[in-house]
């Protein structure tokens, strides 16, 4: 069964830095993808960044050129570095993975249950 797990959310003061972690554990298999969604109160999840297993990356417009997402050297581990944090950044942040499992692109995905990152203005 395959697991995912975060690490790293905290409290931070506006202008600083955290460091988000995630490992998925129980899948013999690398992920397709690895992203990281957050939700704030009362608002929908959305997409934070996403990491293909080729390297490539995509961002949110309004994390862009605030946060970088990277693959660990552990299969199926990813970091999200977030600098300049803002109050708007509170939010839970979820780690979701991607596994594409035919040629017909059926996949599977997999959540972790969230970490709390709260920015203090």
């Amino acid at each position: 069964q395959v697991q995912l797990v975060e690490s790293g959310g905290g409290l931070v003061q506006a202008g600083g830095s955290l460091r988000l972690s995630c490992a998925a554990s129980g899948s013999r298999f690398s992920m397709d993808s690895m992203d990281w969604y957050r939700q704030a109160p009362g608002k929908q999840r959305e997409l934070v960044a996403r990491i293909r297993d080729n390297g490539d990356t995509n961002y949110g417009d309004t994390v862009k050129g605030r946060f970088t997402i990277s693959k660990g050297g552990a299969k199926n581990t990813m970091y999200l570095q977030m600098n300049s944090l803002k109050p708007e950044d509170t939010a839970v942040y979820y780690c979701h993975a991607v596994r594409v499992i035919n040629v017909e692109g059926a996949a599977m995905d997999y959540w972790g249950k969230g970490t709390l990152v709260t920015v203090s203005s």
